[in-house]
């Protein structure tokens, strides 16, 4: 594996947020790669090839063009499709992280991903430039990097559905990220805010603060909004009947179940099967 790597140090400039590094990597079939996190957001770009991201227990795959943004304490990995090696360039940016706004998704991710075909001249051509300043080092190079960064910053939130945010208070903390991963893992499990205090070996008070900040709900809702989204999935592809998925998803009550799924969702859980399944039966 061939890969060039560029550390542009600990400078700043005016904004909050600094270029960490650019890095251009290309499969030569020793690629390792495991699941890992990083204190900074990164965004890759796909130059060629194919390949897929394992990001918060999803798989999304890659292509030619395609770009992906992770968010600070994000667990993922990338790995090539072997018949069709992928090269890429990443950007890892401290400071900031990105608000990403998706109507349909309840629960905001740390994550997304675009397809950019004929507007990728953008992402190229900054990357070149930056690639010049580093290897002429002439006197501001850094300045320069982190000056096109900020465009590539401004570009990217035109073109699509999200927000940069230049804010150390979004900054996903370990331990909200250990509670998040926890809850998405365990959530049918009994979980509790003073359990998770536990786990995170912080103040339940102030873990319940920070994740809110961090999240935009709190543990607990967060925790009640996962479970809701297994009981959906399982409602449109299973036969079990209504009190056996809310006792799966972690809900001691089928009553309680009901009632917070109308509150979120809109209709009872027997209406969403029907209107969302064939496998509805009214059980």
């Amino acid at each position: 594996m061939s890969n060039e790597f560029i550390n542009l140090g600990s400078t700043k400039n005016h904004e909050d947020f600094q270029l960490r590094y650019i890095s251009f990597s290309k499969y030569e079939g020793d690629w390792q790669s495991l699941p890992h996190t990083h204190q900074f957001s990164e965004l890759f770009y796909v130059l060629h090839g194919e390949g897929v991201f394992y990001i918060e227990n999803e798989k999304i795959s890659v292509k030619t063009d395609d770009l992906m943004i992770i968010n600070p304490n994000v667990e993922h990995t990338e790995r090539t499709l072997p018949n069709n090696p992928m090269e890429y360039i990443v950007f890892g940016v401290e400071g900031l992280a990105f608000s990403f706004t998706d109507s349909e998704q309840e629960t905001p991710k740390g994550y997304s991903f675009y397809s950019y075909g004929s507007d990728k001249n953008q992402f190229i051509n900054f990357a070149q430039l930056m690639m010049h300043e580093f290897e002429n080092k002439k006197q501001g190079f850094e300045k320069v990097c982190h000056g096109l960064l900020q465009v590539l910053l401004v570009y990217i939130s035109r073109k699509q559905n999200l927000s940069v945010i230049s804010d150390s208070s979004f900054h996903l903390s370990k331990e909200c990220a250990l509670a998040k991963r926890y809850i998405d893992i365990n959530y049918s499990q009994n979980i509790t805010l003073d359990s998770l205090a536990e786990i995170t070996h912080i103040n339940k008070f102030y873990l319940a603060h920070s994740f809110t900040e961090c999240i935009g709900q709190s543990p607990i809702n967060y925790l009640a909004n996962r479970r809701i989204e297994a009981c959906k999935e399982l409602l449109t592809t299973s036969d079990l009947s209504v009190t056996q998925i809310a006792s799966s998803a972690g809900f001691s009550s089928q009553s309680y179940f009901s009632q917070l799924f109308n509150k979120k969702v809109g209709m009872s859980p027997r209406q969403y099967r029907k209107l969302y399944s064939n496998k509805g039966n009214n059980k």
